[in-house]
């Protein structure tokens, strides 16, 4: 037991009891008048939009300090990430309305991220640390028409932090935490984050440079006895640059390093002493903006070059297989919104990405000078409101793929809100379309006469204001529709497996409800709970709980002092096991179980501010995955500097 840390635990706690916390503003209690871009790729207020979108805030990541982006993340109602609450190093998944990981779009900076090496192609989060990110806003249902594949059941968008406005400033912070599984606890400090950012504004020019890193000591992925302790570590280097020509236009770029190791085991419950994982990114970009008479035009250009390095021990062959990945990716995406008359604007634009994918080692050979693809897809959105309420979003999108040819996708969204009553109806029907992977079109299982997957998804939905705004209440009720999905079958001949569509469709259900209450301004409760259920010809809805209910509590003790706490239950869920003993794959039925978090910060003046953590608080045993670690109680204490 560390006896310097738990002074400094018992230090920090005393202080946060006779000290200031950091002062913020009043809380908002009107929700409706918040600004949302999600779903047109421009501002607009949120009583005009025809969808129900989660928004975390600057102040919710405040309130929550000392949690990654995906435990935040798994508190929002209608999404599950599994794995945000294992070992650092353990690969997320994320499911929104009873999808897959690859039916989940995230975007940075209005720029969709992915992993091109990768089978299902997904963005891994676990590169980008909390600290540099100012809000996210997740879009439910699908939404293709806007932006493109993988958008199928919802958006994850992403804003990084700006520079501010007519200052020189910078932030510095340092926190550590502890690692401990319910069998394995201590108060050692085993995971260590620092990080520092400077920026500046002079009315034309402005910059925002920010450095991060994490180092994780942490415990085995795997669950066992006496199995090792397996490292994260994470190094994260962002510079943003402005300039602003005029009041009509101006210009932004920016350069992105992640790096990330992880050593990782052979699988549930094998520990591995040599399977190790490292990735390296690098993206660039730059987005012209153009203000005119009667509308605005941008274009969003990026690219990506991502290398990724995998070690894995082959129990078969008995020796250390090493793979290496490499893929590029570019996305431009032409924008403009027009405004024809009073309330109608048309929102039209140009989205081309190319991909390719190089592999080499165990697992085969991939050549990027054939194993790449490119995609032209142009696409309108129409937006209408007037004086009475009636909101309406409509659009089309064509998908032109060099592959697999084109497919159309559309959605109409109208949705009426009643000032008198504070009520927002809404309603919504909207195609969406996942592209096959270059792994499942090039690789030795992959299949060039793949379809696309596509998905439908009918939702309806209401928010309701009560008590002068103190209570706002929403409610979506949806039904999803997905054919032609992409799986792995096997072959009785060489080679031995290859990815098809399946003809059986899969229909998902469910109900997603938030709760806010505000009785004073500084003090906030919100709840939410989601309901999902999903059929298909195995009636399994694996990783993904029936029944899920999170509730939080923000509260402005003095000017200064904060506090705040969540809860979240979730309920049973099904997970797959292959057991080796018997050969054959078993369905494993995982336990409900219940999580309290809480967080306390204070600022001691004006240029230094404190936070203490705890995740786990009950220290409840459970089980994300079989066969692997989660999290106990864990500590976090840390400090930031401004200056």
């Amino acid at each position: 037991m560390n006896i310097k840390f738990i002074r400094w635990s018992l230090c920090a706690a005393f202080l946060t009891s006779i000290s200031y916390a950091q002062e913020i503003d009043a809380l908002k209690v009107n929700q409706l008048n918040e600004v949302v871009v999600s779903d047109t790729k421009f501002e607009q207020k949120r009583e005009k939009s025809g969808k129900i979108i989660d928004v975390i805030s600057t102040k919710d990541l405040e309130a929550r300090k000392g949690q990654s982006v995906a435990q935040v993340l798994n508190q929002v109602a209608g999404l599950e990430v599994n794995g945000s609450n294992s070992s650092a190093g353990k690969n997320l998944e994320y499911y929104i309305r009873g999808g897959r990981s690859r039916q989940v779009l995230i975007i940075i900076d209005g720029n969709p991220v992915n992993d091109a090496t990768s089978i299902a192609s997904t963005y891994d989060l676990r590169l980008l640390p909390v600290e540099q990110i100012e809000k996210i806003e997740i879009l439910k249902g699908s939404s293709s028409v806007l932006y493109g594949s993988g958008a199928a059941t919802g958006v994850i968008s992403i804003t990084t932090k700006k520079a501010k406005k007519d200052k020189l400033s910078g932030n510095a912070y340092f926190n550590i935490g502890t690692q401990n599984t319910v069998e394995k606890t201590n108060l050692n400090g085993q995971e260590f984050n620092q990080g520092f950012g400077v920026n500046g504004n002079n009315g034309k020019l402005s910059f925002n440079t920010t450095l991060n890193s994490t180092e994780v000591d942490g415990f085995s992925q795997a669950t066992g006895d006496n199995f090792e302790r397996d490292y994260f570590s994470r190094i994260n280097l962002n510079q943003q640059l402005g300039y602003k020509y005029s009041e009509k236009l101006k210009l932004d770029a920016f350069i992105n390093y992640d790096k990330l190791i992880s050593e990782n085991d052979l699988g549930a419950f094998q520990d591995s002493d040599v399977d190790k994982y490292d990735a390296e990114q690098v993206r660039v970009g730059f987005r012209p903006n153009y203000k005119y008479n009667k509308g605005e035009a941008y274009l969003n250009v990026a690219f990506a070059n991502l290398e990724r390095n995998y070690d894995s021990y082959s129990s078969w062959a008995m020796t250390t297989d090493e793979t290496y990945y490499k893929s590029r990716t570019i996305n431009a995406d032409l924008v403009n919104k027009l405004d024809l008359f009073k309330g109608f604007h048309l929102i039209t634009g140009v989205q081309s990405q190319f991909m390719d994918m190089f592999q080499t080692g165990a697992w085969g050979e991939v050549d990027n000078k054939t194993t790449k693809f490119n995609v032209v897809d142009p696409y309108f959105t129409a937006v209408y409101n007037n004086d009475f309420g009636l909101n309406v979003n409509a659009g089309a999108r064509l998908n032109i793929h060099s592959e697999y040819g084109s497919n159309l996708v559309y959605n109409v969204n109208p949705s009426f809100y009643l000032e008198k009553y504070k009520l927002r109806l809404l309603s919504s029907f909207s195609t969406a379309y996942i592209t096959p992977t270059l792994y499942q079109l090039y690789s030795q299982y992959g299949n060039l006469e793949l379809k696309p997957e596509e998905n439908a998804t009918a939702e309806v939905g209401f928010e309701k204001s009560f008590l002068n705004n103190k209570i706002v209440l929403n409610a979506v009720g949806f039904y999803r529709v997905e054919e032609n999905k992409m799986n792995f079958i096997s072959l009785s001949a060489a080679p031995w497996g290859q990815y098809q569509n399946v003809e059986n469709k899969i229909n998902a259900k469910g109900i997603e409800t938030n709760v806010t209450y505000s009785p004073i301004e500084k003090i906030k409760v919100t709840a939410n709970y989601t309901f999902t259920e999903v059929e298909n010809e195995d009636k399994l809805l694996q990783l993904i709980p029936k029944h899920k209910f999170n509730a939080g509590v923000d509260v402005v003790i003095t000017n200064r002092l904060n506090w705040s706490a969540q809860y979240q239950y979730t309920n049973q869920k099904i997970d797959l096991f292959y057991n080796s003993a018997i050969s054959a794959t078993q369905k494993i039925d995982l336990d409900s179980y219940q999580i309290v978090n809480s967080n306390i910060s204070y600022k001691l003046n004006n240029y230094t501010s404190f936070f203490v953590g705890v995740t786990n608080l009950l220290d409840v045993e459970f089980v994300e995955k079989i066969g692997y670690s989660t999290r106990g109680r864990n500590f976090k204490l840390g400090v930031n500097l401004q200056f």
